[in-house]
């Protein structure tokens, strides 16, 4: 039978509390839940633990049959680039600069040549993408490469959600059309949605950016967000229309089917690690880890009740349920260390095991088990040969669960405002998202912005839902410069 090493001490569980500390609660538990071991030698570029890699993995699997679909197919870059070759996007990468890590020597000598650690991929692929490209048989042209990049984040670091380095996946994608490479983007962000729904049982918001903050380069650049339990929302992802802005001063051009040449249009689109930054808040309570069942690496755990004498018919018994969920494709654990009962159950709250079983001397008596679902914590004598039943039944409405309380607070954590003293009031009592009506989310709005960020402590004007933006109330009024408002935005902190 497996052994899973439960012992821990009382002072070693998991005890802050989220509503109280959120931030340092998070912390705690990714680092007590085994995700991340922040204990390597060089600060921002941590340790991926075996659990975390294994939600990263799910989540690629998911989005390798998404990407599949829409006809991408992976490919791998260069880490480094070299500086001329950068130069060359200027403008794109200007905006990186401060975060570059670069690469000066090799062995003793000194590059004449410096090369970037990719904080994207953009500029390789591109260049790339120049030498494949020739004619309109060669398009549509879609790649996706999973990757780690390197962003040297000045700010505070933070686990999955603000790393120096931190895994990826960036898809880029060349068109004949505009309206190839539109329907591309809205493919992407439908592959996402689908990921956060039915994977991490996250909701989301298509929030298209604000003109100053687009990413460089882009038409438009629609991100996912989504609302945290501390009122602050999470960029889940993005999905940049670049039009023809990078083909242009790059030269990727083909011969249309007039033998003429023109510029390919662009998409580019990436989800990172910080999903399960993302996940860990959503879900996560005072006593560890929730996980939707297909992302918990233990699905099932069974703890043994053992008496002295009476061990052997409740391992065996342990030992056949085992086999029986295994064969029905979960995974499974047979907790048999020397912990008490209560630690165990903590050990494996900590984790995020969605299912616990309790097998007792009475149990095999009577033919039945106790059945735990992680979230409820709610204990229920579940027969023997319902118990496979009862598995699939508890594991399903253990995700709908997760996913209702999460579009609940969402859907509530939505405030409409017009003037700025109650945007302010909204932001600095983390009530969420402030929707309001704003002059623009072109050029000349951005002096707005910044003026209302610091005005409300760090809210952003995030921008307006994509892809149909609500047009303000007749009458209503930028409540900064008091100018007609053209929309509504949404305005919040984030991570």
């Amino acid at each position: 039978m497996a052994k899973e090493e439960s012992g821990k001490s009382d002072k070693d569980l998991f005890n802050m509390s989220k509503e109280e500390s959120f931030s340092e609660w998070y912390l705690e538990l990714v680092r007590r839940a085994k995700l991340v071991d922040q204990r390597a030698p060089t600060k921002g570029f941590d340790v991926l633990m075996p659990n975390a890699m294994f939600i990263w993995e799910k989540i690629q699997g998911f989005l390798n049959s998404e990407f599949a679909a829409m006809g991408a197919r992976n490919a791998y870059f260069p880490l480094v680039i070299p500086e001329s070759l950068l130069e060359e996007e200027a403008e794109h990468f200007e905006g990186f600069i401060p975060e570059v890590a670069w690469v000066t020597h090799g062995g003793e000598t000194s590059l004449e040549n410096r090369l970037a650690i990719r904080p994207t991929s953009e500029t390789i692929i591109n260049y790339m993408f120049a030498y494949w490209i020739r004619s309109y048989q060669d398009l549509p042209l879609q790649v996706n490469q999973w990757c780690n990049v390197v962003r040297w984040e000045t700010k505070m670091t933070k686990p999955f959600l603000r790393g120096r380095e931190f895994l990826w996946q960036e898809g880029h994608t060349a068109w004949a059309t505009p309206d190839g490479a539109k329907k591309n983007v809205d493919d992407a962000l439908k592959a996402y949605r689908r990921l956060l729904t039915e994977v991490l049982k996250i909701p989301c918001m298509f929030i298209k950016r604000p003109e100053w903050d687009k990413f460089a380069g882009a038409e438009d650049t629609i991100s996912l967000e989504t609302l945290m339990p501390d009122g602050k929302v999470l960029q889940a992802g993005t999905a940049h229309n670049l039009g023809q802005n990078f083909s242009k001063p790059l030269n990727i051009e083909f011969l249309n089917d007039k033998n003429e040449k023109e510029f390919v249009y662009q998409t580019s689109w990436g989800v990172s690690t910080r999903l399960i930054g993302g996940l860990v808040m959503s879900h996560g309570d005072d006593h560890g880890l929730i996980l939707p069942f297909n992302l918990a690496p233990t699905q099932v755990v069974i703890i043994p009740i053992l008496f002295k004498g009476k061990e052997k018919p409740v391992l065996e018994k342990c030992g056949k349920i085992k086999q029986e969920v295994e064969e029905m494709g979960c995974s499974c654990v047979i907790d048999e260390s020397d912990s008490r009962p209560g630690e165990k159950h903590y050990y494996w709250e900590l984790n995020g095991a969605p299912l616990r079983i309790e097998v007792g001397p009475r149990d095999v008596e009577k033919k039945n088990v106790v059945l735990v679902r992680r979230d409820t914590a709610k204990k229920v004598v579940v027969k023997d040969k319902d118990l496979m039943d009862s598995i699939v039944s508890e594991a399903g409405a253990l995700d709908k669960a997760l996913y209702n309380k999460a579009k609940k607070l969402l859907k509530s954590g939505i405030q409409d405002a017009t003037k700025k003293e109650e945007v302010k009031e909204l932001i600095e009592a983390r009530a969420g998202i402030v929707k309001i009506p704003f002059c623009s989310t072109g050029k000349d709005g951005e002096a707005c912005a910044e003026e209302l960020k610091e005005y409300t402590g760090g809210g952003e004007v995030r921008g307006t839902l994509y892809p149909r933006p609500e047009a303000a109330p007749k009458g209503a009024k930028c409540p900064i410069c008091g100018k007609a408002a053209k929309e509504l935005v949404y305005v919040a902190k984030a991570y």
